[in-house]
């Protein structure tokens, strides 16, 4: 089972999570239901007829999740859930390691809320 590392303000919340998948069912319960991924430098939709893209000033990182390999530390993974100015709610994970997409790693470079003044209307 992976290990799990919270963002350090999110240790208030005493829910024991332990994997990608409890993570992610917790969220969609929580009304991050849409799947994203980066393609051009954009944030967007997956599985939807809206086809909606989002640039990093359209979103705010509501939460973060750093999960690391319980047998290898380098076997590490984020998962970001994510709130568009549109309201519309979602998650999207990528590799924390050398093998981390290059395009999802510059893109949230680029959300200037990352790992700051997270809100947890979702907790």
């Amino acid at each position: 089972m992976p290990f799990l590392t919270k963002h350090p303000t999110a240790m208030q919340d005493k829910e024991e999570e332990r994997s990608l998948v409890n993570v992610e069912n917790k969220l969609r319960k929580d009304g991050f239901v849409q799947d994203f991924y980066v393609v051009d430098g954009r944030l967007q939709t997956m599985n939807t007829d809206s086809d909606k893209s989002y640039a990093p000033d359209e979103i705010t990182i509501v939460d973060f999740y750093r999960f690391e390999g319980e047998s290898n530390p380098d076997d590490a993974s984020i998962l970001y859930a994510i709130e568009a100015n549109d309201g519309v709610r979602g998650t999207i994970s990528s590799a924390y390691n050398v093998y981390a997409d290059s395009d999802t790693l510059e893109f949230f470079t680029k959300v200037e809320d990352h790992g700051k003044n997270l809100t947890k209307d979702h907790k």
